[in-house]
Order: C-alpha cells, then structure tokens, then sequence
C-alpha cells in the first residue's frame, strides 16, 4: 500500500467542496487513512512548500495557504500517488482534463483546490509535517476484495 498527502486548500473548503472531494477519492477505491482540519500556520506553510523558496509565487502561496482552513489527509492504496494525482488533474485547471477535481470545480492556477504529493519521497516528507505516525490508521475494508488484486 502506498501512502500520499492531499490538502484540501481554502477555497475547497470555503466553497463547502470537502464532502465532494473527499467522494472522489473514495469512489476510485482509495481510502483514508487520515484527515483532519486544521490552520496552517506560517511556519508549518514555509516547511511544506520549502522547495519553491525564491520563486515568484512563494509568497502569495503561503499567504494563501494560511488564510484559512484547509484539510490535510493521508490517503492509501495500490499506486496512491499517481492515481490521487489523476484525479486532481493538472495544476492548472484550464489544462486539466474534465472529469478531474481541477477541471470541474477550478477556474485558475492560484485557486486549484486541492495538493497532492508528487512522488514517494514527496509523501514521505510531506506526512509527517501534517500527521504523527499514531494519527494514520491502516485497515482493512470488507470492499477491498473487489476494488484490489
């Protein structure tokens, strides 16, 4: 099982998206592992995007990432990664295919309402800025035995 981080941004939870998110990551046969509510803080917003320090649009992006609610889950199952990043869609919702998150609730980059890791290492930085190892729970769904291999 592979693990990943998705961040419900503000906007998704300002626009009351939260339910219907969370749907399509459940309805693709992911499963949750951990979510929770929460503020992001500055300093906690400069450790998560560290890697774009320097670049144009860091600030704004952690202005924004602070200025609200967001909720942070870590979400588990066979190629977690790349199948959550499908269905988030491209980073920029004009590109993104419909059908995605990005595609039918975005408008522009800024406002794309939903991170998810990129990679495995990615995920492995990412989780436990967010959550502690005893907030993640493994289980077994009676489900699984139709959705996995």
């Amino acid at each position: 099982m592979e693990r990943t981080l998705v961040i419900i941004k503000p906007d998704g939870v300002q626009r009351g998206l939260i339910g219907q998110i969370v749907t399509r990551f459940e309805q693709r046969g992911l499963r949750l592992a951990a979510m929770k509510l929460i503020r992001i803080d500055q300093a906690l917003a400069e450790r998560h995007y560290a890697i774009h320090k320097g670049k144009p649009f860091y600030e704004p992006l952690i202005h924004y990432i602070t200025s609200s609610p967001v909720v942070v889950m870590v979400i588990e199952g066979n190629q977690a990664i790349e199948i959550v990043r499908r269905t988030m869609g491209a980073t920029n919702p004009t590109e993104a295919t419909p059908g995605t998150i990005r595609a039918d609730f975005g408008l522009e980059i800024g406002r794309n309402l939903v991170h998810g890791s990129d990679g495995p290492d990615t995920a492995a930085y990412e989780i436990p800025l967010f959550f502690d190892e005893d907030e993640i729970l493994s289980y077994q769904r009676d489900t699984d035995r139709w959705i996995f291999e």
